[in-house]
């Protein structure tokens, strides 16, 4: 499966913006979708995923409350709904998938095979 990311931008402080996972390739059925983000000179840190199939979905816990992630099962897209942002969470927000990561692994970058090309977030104070 192949994935592109896009949706990335600056916004202000308290601002929102909705990211986009598109995949090509295969259907999202059966994996888990989860979005990554890496800030210059961070590892890269699990932000959000969705079982697609289940509709599951879990967040970090700097994101609880701000961020949803949801899904358009005819377009084959996953969103990653950002409001409230703010300085720290500018980076590089990464899509990602996997139809083998098992639950308590989902945070894991090294468990996903498949990645987006990554979308720059720029929030500004």
């Amino acid at each position: 499966v192949q994935l592109q990311a896009s949706g990335g931008g600056l916004v202000q402080a308290g601002g929102s913006l909705r990211l986009s996972c598109a995949a090509s390739g295969s259907t999202f059925r059966n994996y888990k979708i989860t979005w990554f983000r890496q800030a210059p000179g961070k590892e890269r840190d699990f932000v959000a995923t969705l079982n697609w199939n289940s509709g599951r979905t879990s967040f970090a816990d700097s994101v609880k409350g701000r961020f949803t992630i949801s899904k358009d099962n005819t377009k084959n897209m996953a969103y990653l709904q950002m409001s409230s942002l703010k300085p720290e969470d500018t980076a590089v927000y990464y899509c990602a998938a996997s139809s083998r990561v098992i639950a308590s692994a989902v945070t894991s970058p090294a468990q996903y095979a498949w990645w987006g090309q990554g979308t720059l977030v720029t929030v500004s104070s």
